[in-house]
């Protein structure tokens, strides 16, 4: 396999990566790098160049694809991470993909005799896997976007999603169904995968579908997913259907008895705290946001 050139062009370090973004956040350099980025995917892409948005880095990754893997141009801003086809190297992309980095979690892969430096992309949409042509620039590429998605979820307060897209098998690493066992694919026979679990599957071992949480209608997944997922959701419905019960129960309790809780009321509103504000912490937030 042929791996990916490797152009990442910020520094080495972390602390001078963090401080060379906090100052090129509105520069004219900065500016003129993600128009230039928007250039080369023309009108097939959209308006990259927003305030506040920096590009940290760029450089082609190999990405493993559903039939073989493919070198892909990617570009590393601090919110997202953009790539696309190479058309001309450096020049003119297109396919432009936009991922917003709160949604991506990475994880190393294992060096394999075919495979090297990789690591792996989830999301709640998609989830791939990239390679690098060395191991220093894989520990890189980790470093630059885990530093990324911290400073953003960091700023956000929001927590690291714990669902995401299934990694789907390549089709050259499966010639039989990977559920029945026996099925072989031909040119007659096609593959399918499951949106679940991404195995290599027949049509008759995935006939259903099934809404899955990183989609907004029912996927195909194949027949042991399927069995699973259905099992899960019922016992899901048959707790809220207890929950629910139990809930109209106590409140025809609290119903019958003969006192309202005005008293009650009264008194917690007697030791209610009045709200604090703190000026502290909105200088700190009009100071990160310039």
């Amino acid at each position: 396999m042929k791996f990916g050139e490797f152009t990442f062009s910020l520094s080495n370090t972390m602390n001078e990566s963090a401080s060379k973004q906090s100052k090129a956040v509105n520069s004219e350099a900065n500016a003129r790098r993600i128009q230039m980025v928007e250039s080369c995917f023309g009108s097939s892409g959209e308006q990259l160049l927003i305030p506040g948005r920096v590009l940290v880095g760029e450089g082609v990754l190999t990405k493993m694809c559903r039939k073989r893997p493919k070198p892909r141009q990617f570009f590393l801003f601090n919110d997202i991470l953009v790539y696309g086809n190479i058309v001309i190297g450096k020049k003119k992309y297109n396919k432009q993909h936009i991922i917003p980095l709160e949604e991506v979690q990475l994880q190393g892969l294992e060096d394999t005799p075919h495979t090297r430096n990789g690591w792996l992309i989830r999301t709640t949409a998609k989830s791939f896997a990239v390679y690098a042509a060395t191991s220093t620039e894989k520990q890189e590429w980790m470093a630059h976007i885990n530093k990324c998605i911290e400073d953003l979820l960091r700023k956000s307060g929001k927590k690291r999603s714990d669902q995401h897209a299934a990694v789907w098998v390549p089709d050259s690493e499966a010639n039989v169904c990977m559920c029945c066992k026996k099925t072989q694919f031909t040119m007659i026979i096609r593959r399918h995968h499951c949106r679940n679990c991404g195995a290599v599957v027949c049509g008759p071992c995935s006939p259903k579908k099934f809404l899955l949480p990183s989609s907004t209608k029912p996927q195909r997944v194949c027949l042991d997913c399927y069995d699973a997922l259905s099992s899960i959701n019922n016992q899901q419905n048959k707790t809220n259907a207890n929950s629910s019960a139990q809930m109209k129960a106590t409140n025809s309790a609290d119903d019958s008895d003969g006192s309202d809780g005005d008293e009650e009321e009264q008194d917690a509103n007697k030791t209610h705290d009045e709200p604090k504000f703190y000026g502290d912490a909105t200088e700190k937030t009009s100071s990160d946001e310039k």
